[in-house]
Order: C-alpha cells, then structure tokens, then sequence
C-alpha cells in the first residue's frame, strides 16, 4: 500500500483527540489506521503505544516501542521512557531499568525539559528492582531453612533407627529434637533483623548516577550531587542539571552533613553498596 502522509496525519490527530478524551480504544483503532497509511513514522507507534498501556497490552505497546526505535535508530526519548513503563508493568525491572537510563541519556544529551519525569521513572526502576530482590532474598532464606530442618529430620530419623535399644532411641531422638529446635530458633531470631524491609533513603541517592553518594557538594540552589558525577555532567554540559543555568566546578560546595549522613547509612548498611 503507498504512503499517504497527509491521511495518515489526520488520523493521528483523531487518535489524539480520542486519547485525550479518555476512549483509549478508539485511540488505540485511529493510530493503527495512521500506521497503515504511513508505517515509516515513529511517533505514531509510541502514541498507539501509549493507548495500549492504557488498555494493559503491554507486550503489544512493547512491540510498538521497540518499532519505533528501529526506525529511530534506538535514539526515541519517548520510546525508551514508555518501554520502560510497559517493562516495569510486567515485573521486567533490569530491561525497565536499562529503558530508563537510556531515556535519562537522551534527556542530557539534548537537553530536554522531561529530564524531572525521566528521572523519578529511574528511580522507580531501582526501587522496584531492589524490592523483588528483596522479595526473593526472603524466599530463598525461607526454602533453605525448610531444606536443612528437612535434612535434619532425616538424620535424626535414621539415626534413631540404627540405634538397638529403647533407652539409646530416646537419647538420640532427643538429642536430635534439641538440634533441631535450636536450630529453629536460630532462624527465628536472625529473622526479624534480615527479613526487615530494607530501604535506600531518597536523600542518600544522586539523581545523575542514582547510586548512594559517597562525596556530596551542593550547587547554588542547594541542591546536592555526588561530586563525580555532578563533575563529569559539567565536563560534558555546564548547566545545572536541575534549572538548566549556566554552572561551573568552582560554584560547587561540599554537604559535609549529608556526606556524613550517608557515610553513617553505608556503615549500617553495608547490603547498600549493591543497590
């Protein structure tokens, strides 16, 4: 079928129109009409992506997003921010991850206003990616203290079997129940301080890297950032990250509370390294 721009135009404006009154499947139709009058322009597959995230085809609005960065030659802001959105709806949280640091990359690199968006999408990513860690930390925890109990059990079982009195079944059964309920206390006890949520503070996280910062320093506004990576964000772009004026290295100060803040974190919490 030959391109027709000019219809394919107008259709998305409907599917705009529509989107915006809130009826997502008639979005969802009119984009997929502009698509068949022009499958070359990218913006019409992240809009019909944008529906279909609003319906939950998420793995279609995947579809969609990877299109358009084909056409895009991967450099779509707006694609990479909405794979995201699908990723992490699906519990992908590293692909969501790596979507949303590329739209980050995007962001800096051409300057755009949707840098406060894109940034709150990375860290939700990291969030996210940290809880079914966690999740799966507790789970693993669980099933390998089932397995040693179970393992345990067994022994006891068998050893109480190859004994060839009563009086020395009795013994060794309890000697055996004792291991086993000391055991269990062990991991009761050990439970309440490893199966607590654990958490990264905002404050502790540079909004550049969104690693925990190590060495903070505050720009003019007072807002703080991890001296690499604040320096590195100057070499390449020396605007203040946040308001976008002009800003140089020597106008940087150092937030000694907050680095001893986050030095005391890290001291407390030395699974954080690996956030």
């Amino acid at each position: 079928m030959a391109k027709d721009v000019e219809k394919s135009a107008k259709l998305k404006e409907d599917g705009n129109h529509h989107y915006q009154a809130g009826d997502f499947p008639g979005a969802e139709a009119l984009y997929s009409k502009a698509i068949i009058a022009d499958e070359t322009n990218p913006s019409l597959y992240t809009n019909r992506a944008m529906a279909r995230i609003q319906l939950g085809y998420y793995d279609s609005a995947i579809s969609d997003c990877n299109e358009c960065l084909k056409l895009s030659k991967g450099e779509n802001l707006k694609a990479h921010f909405i794979l995201s959105k699908c990723q992490l709806a699906i519990k992908d949280c590293d692909a969501a991850l790596e979507s949303a640091l590329q739209a980050h990359r995007l962001c800096v690199k051409t300057n755009d206003k949707s840098l406060g968006p894109v940034t709150d999408q990375v860290l939700r990513c990291k969030k996210d990616r940290w809880d079914e860690m966690e999740k799966r930390r507790i789970r693993e925890g669980q099933e390998l203290e089932g397995e040693i109990i179970a393992l345990m059990e067994r022994e006891r079982e068998d050893m109480v079997n190859s004994c060839t009195t009563e009086l020395d079944r009795k013994q060794v059964g309890e000697e055996w129940d004792h291991k086993i309920a000391t055991l269990r206390e062990t991991f009761e006890k050990s439970r309440s301080a490893s199966e607590q949520k654990r958490e990264v503070p905002d404050w502790a996280i540079d909004e550049i890297s969104f690693a925990i910062m190590v060495d903070p320093v505050m720009t003019k506004t007072g807002k703080s950032y991890d001296r690499s990576s604040i320096m590195e964000h100057l070499r390449r772009h020396p605007i203040d990250p946040l308001t976008r004026e002009p800003l140089h290295p020597s106008e940087l100060r150092p937030n000694i509370q907050l680095r001893e803040a986050c030095q005391e974190f890290l001291d407390k919490n030395g699974w954080a390294a690996d956030w």
